[in-house]
């Protein structure tokens, strides 16, 4: 009797008491370190990159030609 009395009150589903509180916990955390930039979710380097560094990316992997690169090149230039 003492027993079933002891696990009614203990256990919940044979979860300890507050064990489903724990998990929303660590989700309510994980979002806010997110949110506040205190886990990054995007590379550093995103963030540093200016538009030349990604024209030279861009035309280094041969997604646009030498004659785009250089007409994006000036207007990027004259935008300066």
């Amino acid at each position: 009797m003492l027993t079933k009395y002891i696990n009614d009150i203990m256990f919940y589903n044979h979860h300890f008491i507050g064990m489903h509180w724990i998990w929303w916990l660590i989700i309510i955390v994980i979002v806010l370190l997110v949110t506040f930039d205190i886990i990054p979710y995007r590379s550093r380097t995103e963030l540093n990159e200016d538009a030349m560094d990604i024209l030279k990316k861009r035309f280094a992997r041969g997604e646009i030609e030498q004659e785009e690169f250089e007409e994006r090149k000036q207007v990027l230039k004259q935008n300066k």
